[in-house]
């Protein structure tokens, strides 16, 4: 609304514009369905603006005004826009990260159940081991009296 005649608003007292024209000074009162309509139609105008576009016509514009109550709505809209975006990827890794809880615990309670096993494994060997090194003894305590009776008789028949 330029200053080459036609209308001019020149300030906001409450529900009111003041329109100035060459002719007369009006003030007209905005009805908040009308006002509503308006910054719905600057919403629709913003969506395919860029954020820097927004957020500097925002701070342009005086706040309770039609243009920045739109820019307001429509940062608003794609602030929810990004955490509803980002609250279902964190939904998703969540998902993901119980899967994965799921499994390592499984992974975990195998590795116990094998460790307990080569535990086992392991004591068995002990006793096998403890049993072999006395038959080990045995046979040697066999040998050697073999072999002493083995000597008295040879230096007996001599």
């Amino acid at each position: 609304m330029g200053t080459d005649g036609v209308v001019l608003r020149v300030s906001q007292p409450g529900r009111e514009w003041l329109v100035h024209s060459r002719i007369m000074a009006v003030s007209i009162e905005e009805t908040p369905a009308v006002g509503a309509d308006k910054v719905h139609a600057l919403v629709q105008l913003l969506r395919s603006r860029s954020y820097e576009e927004i957020r500097q016509r925002m701070y342009d514009n005086p706040p309770g005004s039609p243009w920045w109550s739109a820019c307001k709505i429509e940062l608003d809209i794609r602030n929810g826009e990004q955490i509803a975006a980002a609250l279902s990827a964190t939904s998703h890794v969540l998902e993901k990260l119980r899967g994965s809880t799921q499994h390592f615990e499984q992974l975990a309670e195998t590795l116990h159940e094998s460790t307990k096993e080569v535990i086992d494994m392991l004591a068995g060997t002990k006793e096998a081991g403890r049993r072999l090194e006395i038959a080990v003894y045995v046979t040697i305590g066999i040998t050697l009296v073999q072999l002493f009776n083995l000597i008295f008789e040879v230096f007996r028949k001599r």
